[in-house]
C-alpha cells in the first residue's frame, strides 16, 4: 500500500510526464539509453535551490551533486566519485560550484560556539566545524559599522564559496584534466532566494602555479 503522503507526489510526476509527451512525444525517447551533460552542478542541499529550476535546464543537461552548504572536503568518496565519472566518463566541460544567500549551513557554522552541535560526534557536526573553519578567514574581516547580520551571512556565503572553489580546484580529477590539456572551465557562483538570479564571482579554466 502506498503512503498517502506520496500520492500528491505521484500525481504531480504523471501530470508532468503527460505534459512533456503532449509538448513532445519523444521527450523522453532521447535520454533512454545516454545522458550527455554539459556541465556538473556542486551545490546546496537546500530544498529553495533546485540545480535544473533554477537554470532553466532539462533532463540530460546537468549531472548534480549537492550536499549541506556545497562543501568539497578532500576525503568525501562521494564527492569525488561524482567529479571523477563527470570529467572522465562524461566528458563535461564546466563545473559550477554554487553557493546561496539564506544558506542554512553557513548560518550554523557562524553560530556553532555554543549551540548543539558544538560538543556533538555527528556526521552534521562534522560538517558544519569543518565549515566554521572554512569561512574563518571571512569571520575574521573587521565588519563594517553599520553590517546587519543579514548582510555580514551574505558575505560569509560567498567567502564559503570562494574557499570550496579553492579547494575544487586542487582537487586530482580537476588537475588531471587541466594537465592533460583537455578543455574545463571551473565557476564558483552565488544563488540569490531574493531575486531568483544566479552570480558568478570566480572563475577558472586552467591549473595555476602553486604560490
Amino acid at each position: 500500500m502506498i503512503v498517502t503522503t506520496l500520492k500528491p507526489l505521484l500525481a504531480k510526476n504523471r501530470s508532468w510526464a503527460l505534459q512533456r509527451r503532449q509538448r513532445n512525444p519523444d521527450y523522453f525517447k532521447k535520454f533512454l539509453h545516454q545522458q550527455k551533460p554539459h556541465s556538473l552542478w556542486i551545490g546546496c542541499s537546500d530544498s529553495r535551490v533546485p540545480a535544473e529550476v533554477l537554470t532553466g535546464s532539462h533532463p540530460g543537461e546537468l549531472f548534480v551533486h549537492r550536499n549541506i552548504a556545497n562543501m568539497v572536503v578532500e576525503d568525501d568518496d562521494n564527492l569525488l566519485s561524482v567529479l571523477q565519472y563527470a570529467l572522465f566518463f562524461l566528458g563535461v566541460k564546466r563545473i559550477v560550484l554554487s553557493g546561496h544567500y539564506g544558506c542554512g549551513g553557513v548560518e550554523a557554522a557562524l553560530n556553532l560556539p555554543g549551540s548543539v552541535l558544538e560538543h556533538q560526534d555527528s556526521a552534521l557536526a562534522r560538517r558544519i566545524s569543518a565549515l566554521r573553519h572554512d569561512i574563518e578567514a571571512g569571520l575574521a574581516e573587521q565588519p563594517a559599522a553599520a553590517e546587519a547580520q543579514s548582510e555580514l551571512l551574505d558575505r560569509l556565503v560567498e567567502a564559503n564559496v570562494k574557499a570550496q572553489f579553492a579547494r575544487l580546484v586542487q582537487t586530482q580529477p580537476v588537475r588531471q584534466i587541466w594537465q592533460s590539456g583537455q578543455e574545463l572551465e571551473v565557476f564558483g557562483c552565488v544563488y540569490d532566494l531574493r531575486s531568483g538570479h544566479l552570480k558568478e564571482l570566480i572563475q577558472q579554466s586552467a591549473e595555476e602555479p602553486s604560490p
